[in-house]
């Protein structure tokens, strides 16, 4: 299975958790996710007011210089971990 087919497989694996992952958890699939699919984050950074906007952008952010593939990779990887931890 290629690389982009185990990582499609993951996106719908993680929605099968038996339990919803922290706000961590989800910080570090959501950078890994956008890294992946986008490049390196894009744009001005929220204010500091839009609390969530401004998370989910500096977890993207630390993942700049960060392969497709790389990210790809560490998506699945937190995946599996996920995986093992709830079920």
């Amino acid at each position: 299975m290629s690389l982009e087919e185990q990582f499609k497989e993951a996106q719908e694996r993680v929605n099968k958790l038996s339990r919803r992952p922290s706000d961590l958890q989800l910080l570090e699939l959501y950078s890994f996710f956008k890294q992946a699919t986008v490049g390196d984050a894009t744009g001005k950074r929220p204010g500091a007011f839009d609390f969530k906007a401004r998370a989910k952008w500096d977890a993207w952010k630390q993942r700049e210089g960060l392969s497709r593939e790389e990210a790809m990779r560490l998506y699945i990887e937190s995946v599996e971990r996920l995986e093992a931890e709830f079920n």
